[in-house]
């Protein structure tokens, strides 16, 4: 009995990865698990540049408005999620798709993500204490400081990854990367890792224009109905952030969107460095559909 096969999709945001995963989705008849920290919150969806109505009538997506912002989802949630989804894909499919940015879910789901020792209390405390005095900055400064193996691909805005960071290397010597490396699990099912990759100019240029275009779809308005829950570590990522510190008159609205432009540029060139670490990727452009689909299919025949 052959193997089933899961296609993985990678790439920094405004790469084309939602309409290739659905256009692979419909040639395969299958279904997609998203690997986005965001979109599966059910609460946000103009920021987190969710599928469409369209695209998710189309095709079903797992891990899409599938959680609360009030939960609490990491990559250990997401492995448990995407392995009974693509079990479940599996029961009447060969091949099932995961697309998605969000690098450390996607290493979770391939390979396995390892135990972290307790975490000393005290410094957990320390560090919480310190950041709400001092501030993003401060913290930022410290991660860098003391995990630049970290800190060289992290969301560097997420005050909640970058405090546990923080508290893992202090507790115990070892950068958190090198909990999620340490091991790599085999999974039942044949793994292909697809990279979409676009002209620097080419990328930040859609960037800019998804901004805009979240903008005039309504993300101000989400965004305000998410005042009351900015804390949540839900929110602590770009497009709600810059758009906190506008409602609470620290900018003015263009220095919020102008920021939100560069910050997602930022994220992007981290999801890049992520990804090229990563030798199993074949990359590919999203244009280039026709040599995409002659790799796969020959890729899945000689798994068969």
């Amino acid at each position: 009995m052959h193997k089933k096969t899961c296609i993985v999709i990678v790439g920094p945001t405004a790469a084309g990865k939602t309409s290739l995963a659905i256009e692979l989705a419909k040639k395969y008849k299958t279904q997609i698990i998203s690997a986005d920290s965001r979109q599966c919150f059910k609460e946000i969806s103009i920021g987190v540049a969710k599928p469409s109505v369209e695209q998710l009538s189309a095709v079903k997506h797992y891990f899409i408005n599938s959680h609360s912002i009030q939960d609490e989802v990491n990559a250990r949630v997401f492995e448990s999620y995407a392995l009974n989804a693509v079990n479940e894909i599996f029961q009447q499919n060969d091949v099932a798709i995961m697309v998605g940015g969000t690098g450390l879910y996607i290493n979770a789901f391939c390979n396995g993500i390892d135990e972290i020792p307790d975490i000393d209390p005290i410094i957990r405390t320390t560090i919480i204490q310190s950041y709400n005095e001092k501030g993003l900055g401060w913290l930022q400064q410290q991660v860098k400081k003391k995990d630049e193996l970290y800190y060289s691909t992290c969301e560097i805005l997420n005050p909640q990854r970058l405090m546990r960071a923080l508290e893992v290397k202090l507790s115990t010597g070892k950068s958190i990367r090198e909990y999620q490396t340490q091991k790599k699990v085999e999974r039942d099912f044949n793994i292909i890792k697809i990279g979409l990759q676009l002209p620097k100019e080419e990328l930040h240029r859609n960037i800019n224009y998804r901004v805009e275009e979240m903008v005039k779809e309504g993300l101000l308005a989400e965004v305000e109905s998410m005042l009351s829950y900015k804390h949540l570590n839900a929110l602590q990522t770009v497009g709600y952030r810059e758009f906190f510190e506008y409602f609470d008159g620290n900018i003015s609205l263009d220095e919020a969107i102008e920021l939100v432009k560069k910050n997602t540029r930022h994220y992007a060139k981290r999801q890049v460095t992520w990804f090229k670490k990563d030798t199993s990727d074949n990359c590919f452009s999203p244009s280039d559909i026709v040599s995409l689909v002659f790799y796969l299919d020959a890729s899945i025949q000689c798994t068969v």
